[in-house]
C-alpha cells in the first residue's frame, strides 16, 4: 500500500489472546499477508474461572485495562488488522484500550474476532464504533468460529476467509 506521497505503507496485526486462539489467526494472517505482528498483552491476570468472570464483565462495561505495550507506533504502516475475542458479546478490554491509545487517523483498518459459537458481529461492530471515531476507515472483517475446533481446523479456516475475503489485495 503507498500513501499520498508514494512512499510505500506497511501492513500489521495488532491483537489480543487469552486462550491463544486469536493468536493462531492473528499469526496466520500476519504469514499469509507479510504482515508485521504485535501482540497486546493485558497486565491483568485473565487466567482461570474467577478472572474470567471478571474478564466478562470488564468487557461489558469496556473497563480499560493496562496494556503492554502501553503505546503502540502506527506511522509505518497504512494498513492495520485488530483482533479481538469475543468476551460476552464485545471486544476483550486489551484491545479497546488498545484502540483508544492508538492514532489511527487516516489508517485502513480490517478488524477481525473470534469467537467460541456466537458474538462475533457485536464484536466487530463496536470496534468498527471506535476505529472510525479515531479517524480510520474500516475496509473489512473477518469473524473465525472458534470454538470446537482444532487448531488446524482455525487456521485452515482463516487461510479460507483470507481468500473469501480477497484480502491480499489490501496490502498492495
Amino acid at each position: 500500500m503507498r500513501n499520498n506521497i508514494g512512499v510505500l505503507m506497511k501492513t500489521i496485526v495488532l491483537y489480543y489472546s487469552r486462550s491463544r486462539k486469536t493468536a493462531l489467526v492473528a499469526e496466520t494472517l500476519a504469514e499469509e499477508l507479510s504482515a508485521d505482528i504485535m501482540e497486546i498483552k493485558d497486565v491483568k491476570n485473565r487466567s482461570g474461572l474467577l478472572n474470567y468472570v471478571n474478564a466478562s464483565m470488564d468487557a461489558i462495561r469496556e473497563n480499560k485495562t493496562q496494556i503492554s505495550p502501553e503505546n503502540v507506533d502506527l506511522s509505518n504502516y497504512g494498513l492495520v488488522y485488530i483482533g479481538s475475542p469475543t468476551w460476552a458479546g464485545k471486544p476483550a478490554p486489551a484491545m479497546i484500550t488498545l484502540i483508544d491509545q492508538c492514532d489511527l487517523m487516516g489508517k485502513d483498518v480490517i478488524l477481525f474476532s473470534t469467537m467460541g459459537s456466537q458474538g462475533g458481529n457485536s464484536v466487530i461492530k463496536r470496534m468498527k464504533e471506535k476505529v472510525e471515531a479515531r479517524g480510520a476507515r474500516v475496509v473489512n472483517y473477518l469473524i473465525i468460529k472458534t470454538g470446537n475446533q482444532e487448531m488446524v481446523e482455525i487456521r485452515e479456516n482463516t487461510r479460507k476467509k483470507i481468500q473469501e475475503n480477497d484480502l491480499k489485495i489490501f496490502g498492495i
